[in-house]
């Protein structure tokens, strides 16, 4: 019997909040977003793509925006539900477990995978990744996001900087009060290892700065943000 994905529970509960507030969230809105769409197609109209932890399907309702055709998938049925009711009759969301093999889709079924600050997630990336190898298509594009291993480093005093291990800390601005996340590690070189090791070119590695809306929002994290990455994007693409 699979176990529970690490932060289940969490986003189960967070989702309602989550849905409301990340769309103008600093980091979310004017950090990651910027960053990850500044790496994808300019023309995306009839691309099919997988929105990998899609959450309330934020990332979702701009690519259908820009004419492609979305679908979903979420460990937590909550976020689902935000993400339907975000997006009403396009689009298609599925509860799907990415720690387990992506059964529900097709061999070379997608022309893109966008995952947003998601593999965090997911403690063996690699197996992940040779999923979204089998359900791309030829020369399909892979873009993600996840937290900068060497700020993780140093935010969770980690002695072992190779070894992939459960973290937490404490998130504020979605509820009242703060609420325990549970996420994994990940090295530098096992995420690009896990790319490799599936047939995925690198194209670029992005280490992003925030843009200038962050400031009003945050005016001490921006500046930090503009000395020290706190997040990693990456654009690879399937051999």
């Amino acid at each position: 019997m699979p176990s529970t994905p690490i932060a289940y529970h969490t986003y189960q509960s967070l989702a309602e909040a989550y849905s409301q507030i990340a769309p103008d969230k600093e980091y979310n809105a004017y950090y990651d977003r910027p960053a990850m769409l500044s790496l994808l197609d300019k023309d995306l109209a009839g691309q099919h793509i997988l929105d990998a932890g899609c959450g309330p399907g934020i990332y979702s309702e701009i690519l259908l925006k820009k004419g492609a055709d979305v679908t979903g998938v979420d460990i937590s049925e909550n976020m689902i539900q935000h993400a339907q009711t975000r997006n009403g009759d396009q689009g298609r969301f599925i509860v799907g477990n990415m720690e387990q093999p992506l059964s529900m889709f097709q061999d070379q079924q997608f022309d893109g995978v966008l995952s947003a600050l998601a593999i965090s997630y997911i403690k063996d990336i690699s197996t992940l990744f040779g999923e979204f190898q089998r359900i791309l298509k030829p020369g399909a594009w892979f873009c993600f996001s996840t937290e900068h291993p060497f700020f993780s480093y140093g935010y969770f005093k980690l002695e072992n900087y190779f070894e992939t291990q459960a973290v937490s800390c404490q998130w504020k601005g979605f509820t009242n009060e703060p609420i325990t996340m549970h996420s994994y590690y990940h090295s530098l070189s096992c995420i690009t290892d896990a790319l490799l090791d599936n047939a995925f070119v690198i194209e670029r590695i992005l280490e992003a700065k925030p843009v200038i809306e962050f400031e009003q929002k945050h005016p001490r994290a921006y500046a930090e943000r503009l000395k020290f990455p706190s997040f990693i994007h990456f654009r690879a693409r399937k051999a």
